[in-house]
């Protein structure tokens, strides 16, 4: 509880499991959906260029270009940011990996057979090796643009995600022990490791042959981009930073800085990655201007400050937004093929036909997240209290209580019982 005349931030801290009321950060979950929205960006102007022709088209594709691979770096700081602000003491690990399967296993498993139709159907070639990976969430480990891309291609994301799920009970409580005036020198830290990812991939990693796609125009290899895009262990130094920034606003040592000009910093730090070499504006060190605008929300949620990201609408939109992420790219495409790739549109039609995809994104998503993901998170999801198991995952990060708990409203992706927060 918060006494009157506290400073929010500065309340005493404690390891026992956070109530619900602090851990609700309805802006983190309306949050979701505005990364989505990146993704989406750059795959309906790059895989439907029917929609967007001529010099018009090209600026377009040229300024959306990284706006995807934006979005999925903040999704892996917020996931381990989350999983740490909500982590529980009465936890064991095989109840955590359990919970985290059933988030994202059947919604897995029903894009990939939606987009194993749209594979089959338009004989795209696809190895056995291919649907192996992709179905057991491994194609990222893969140096292999088929591989790594196989059947749903956004799914290489749940590769790295699986891997930071399987790491995180053995990683928390090693991040945990960091005492609270050490824990900026350890961002720093992992900022540094980040921008050596960048280092070896551009000096040591092979550079050929150069690869022709999106962008690239042949500056960089597939081993270059493979390894600081979706190699799985690169990744999870994003995953490390929202760990260390969950316990950063925890410790009360997050500076003032209010979500407005948190989002000016990420807006400033998409603009800043076109201007860097590829692998620098294409993975963490890009995405890491990402992370203030996590903090900052989380902050605002906890003081009660304004916040659009916690309109009912937001909320909602971030709900779905994983079963929005998962079934976006099979739309767009199954459009580029009933378009073909000779037809062309105006501007002002291409641009409503692309609204139509949105909207037939967000409506097979919310079906999804209603039908697939919320009544099955729900049955099988829940946190069953530790019944005196050894392997147990660290208590909880210390969390400062809401200035007021009436301020947040819920979001029903927990799959903790009360504690509602995004994940």
């Amino acid at each position: 509880m918060v006494t009157r005349g506290t400073d929010p931030e500065r309340t005493a801290r404690t390891h026992a499991p956070a109530q619900a009321g602090a851990s609700r950060l309805p802006s983190l979950t309306g949050l979701r959906f505005v990364a989505a929205l990146l993704v989406f960006a750059t795959h309906v102007l790059w895989y439907t260029p029917q929609l967007f022709t001529g010099d018009t088209g090209a600026d377009l594709r040229d300024k959306f270009t990284l706006s995807g691979s934006y979005g999925v770096g903040f999704f892996f700081i917020l996931s381990g940011f989350v999983l740490t602000w909500t982590a529980r003491s009465d936890d064991t690990t095989t109840s955590f990996w359990r919970r985290r399967l059933v988030k994202i296993g059947p919604m897995h498993l029903v894009t990939f057979a939606l987009a194993a139709v749209l594979v089959v159907s338009t004989d795209r070639p696809t190895r056995t090796v291919d649907w192996l990976a992709s179905l057991t969430m491994q194609q990222a480990w893969f140096p292999d643009i088929q591989t790594s891309s196989a059947v749903n291609g956004v799914a290489w994301s749940l590769s790295c995600e699986f891997f930071f799920y399987l790491a995180f009970p053995a990683l928390l409580p090693v991040l945990r022990r960091i005492r609270e005036e050490w824990l900026w020198p350890a961002v720093a830290t992992v900022l540094l490791l980040i921008v050596g990812v960048f280092l070896v991939a551009t000096y040591v990693v092979n550079d050929q042959p150069r690869l022709m796609a999106f962008s690239v125009s042949g500056e960089v290899s597939f081993d270059q981009v493979w390894f600081v895009y979706f190699f799985p262990p690169a990744r999870a130094l994003e995953f490390v930073l929202g760990i260390l920034l969950a316990r950063v606003v925890a410790s009360g040592r997050w500076p003032r800085i209010g979500l407005a000009p948190a989002f000016a910093l990420a807006v400033a730090g998409y603009v800043i990655a076109q201007y860097e070499p590829y692998l620098a504006g294409t993975a963490g060190m890009a995405t890491v201007w990402t992370a203030p605008l996590i903090a900052a929300a989380a902050v605002a949620d906890l003081k009660g400050a304004a916040s659009v990201f916690r309109r009912p609408t937001m909320v909602f939109l971030g709900e779905i937004s994983f079963a929005f992420y998962m079934v976006h790219w099979i739309v767009v495409m199954t459009a580029s093929e009933l378009l073909g790739p000779t037809r062309t549109f105006s501007l002002p039609t291409g641009t409503l036909m692309a609204l139509g995809l949105l909207l037939t994104a967000v409506a097979c998503s919310t079906v999804l997240y209603l039908c697939v993901e919320r009544p099955l998170v729900r049955r099988f999801g829940r946190h069953r209290l530790n019944a005196g198991r050894a392997s147990s995952p660290p208590a909880p990060v210390t969390t400062p209580a809401p200035a007021s708990s009436s301020s947040a409203s819920p979001s029903p992706l927990s799959t903790d019982g009360p504690r509602r927060v995004p994940e």
